[in-house]
């Protein structure tokens, strides 16, 4: 089995490679990949070649960071997706369904009409926050409704709490915001990478990969849950135990997501449904497969975001609904007879 898995590890490296590379060199301005690889040597190692300055902090501060960024929370939202799709066996489950999207608009939004210190930066610390607030509440609420296996009460939850918060964001827009304001949040709310630097990198990579290491290590219970909570619990895995640690990561990998990137959808909904249909159910490949998957997604998105219009940057998370949206559409109609 390491024999067939090692040549898999190669190609899935290549391919992240080839795609990190392709998200440095593809801009506003393109710049050749010779160019990329003498800027990245001069930092890594002190290679010394002569690399224009302004190519240079093209590569190093603005573009490696936003790709490895995008990199990253394509991994985790896929990787979210997952893991909420087994647990609630729902296949409409995806990182948003518990309500943290809209409780971290809401505090991004609340933080920046209050104009604490940088705005990009208070609106990531409010985003955080309001999605940790919002995932309290869908955990209060579930179980307010009673002691219960029933995924709808978490899935309720997560519908009351998300139109909560929607509200007191439009609310909060609409009372307080300036025309430029609301423009500003508008932009962010749509999913952005513009503001990423090298902090975004050092917060958004360790998370992803702790949570990704949390999930593989429950990979055999997450085929269990696969079957329902009661064949989970017949194979003596404790069932409400490890929907909460699980869920907990989830809504914390896609809350520092979110606080960084803001909302991008159709990622953790897209990417696990299509190659469960390529690879099957079976977790120990399908959790590095989504990942992968996921991390290529939203760096062609935001490659496609920054070319799609000449000098102008649109949000990526508007690329990933216009790409999303049609895939998943296919991979509805691929799903015709199955259960």
């Amino acid at each position: 089995m390491m024999m067939r898995l090692l040549p898999c590890i190669a190609v899935a490296l290549a391919a992240l490679l080839a795609a990190l590379l392709a998200g440095t060199a593809i801009g506003e301005t393109n710049l050749a990949p010779g160019v990329v690889g003498q800027v990245l040597a001069n930092h890594l190692w002190q290679a010394g070649y002569p690399v224009d300055l302004i190519d240079a902090g093209i590569v190093w501060n603005y573009r490696l960071p936003r790709t490895l960024v995008a990199a990253a929370c394509g991994a985790g939202l896929a990787t979210c997706g997952v893991i909420l799709q087994a647990l609630l066996r729902n296949p409409l489950a995806e990182p948003y369904l518990l309500g943290l999207s809209a409780g971290a608009s809401t505090g991004a939004v609340l933080v920046g009409l209050l104009g604490f210190g940088s705005l990009a930066l208070s609106m990531s610390g409010g985003a955080f926050i309001g999605a940790l607030a919002a995932f309290a509440l869908v955990l209060v609420l579930s179980r307010a409704a009673g002691p219960s296996n029933n995924n709808a009460q978490v899935i309720l939850a997560g519908i009351a709490g998300s139109q909560l918060f929607n509200a007191l964001t439009a609310f909060l827009i609409t009372m307080s915001a300036t025309a430029e304001q609301a423009r500003g949040i508008l932009f962010w709310l749509l999913g952005n990478l513009s503001g990423v630097r090298w902090p975004s990198v050092w917060l958004a990579v360790p998370v992803v990969l702790f949570g990704l290491l949390v999930c593989l290590w429950h990979r055999r219970a997450l085929d269990a849950f696969t079957f329902g909570a009661d064949s989970a619990a017949s194979l003596g895995i404790p069932v409400r135990r490890t929907q909460l640690l699980l869920i907990s990561c989830a809504a914390l990998v896609t809350a520092v997501m979110v606080s960084i990137v803001g909302a991008i959808g159709f990622v953790g909904l897209v990417i696990p449904h299509a190659l469960r249909l390529l690879l099957g159910p079976g977790h120990s490949r399908l959790l590095p497969a989504s990942a992968l998957g996921g991390a290529l997604f939203l760096i062609a998105a935001d490659i496609l975001s920054r070319t799609l219009i000449p000098g102008q940057v649109v949000p990526v998370g508007v690329v990933t609904a216009l790409l999303g949206a049609p895939v998943f559409a296919l991979i509805l109609v691929s799903r015709r007879g199955h259960p």
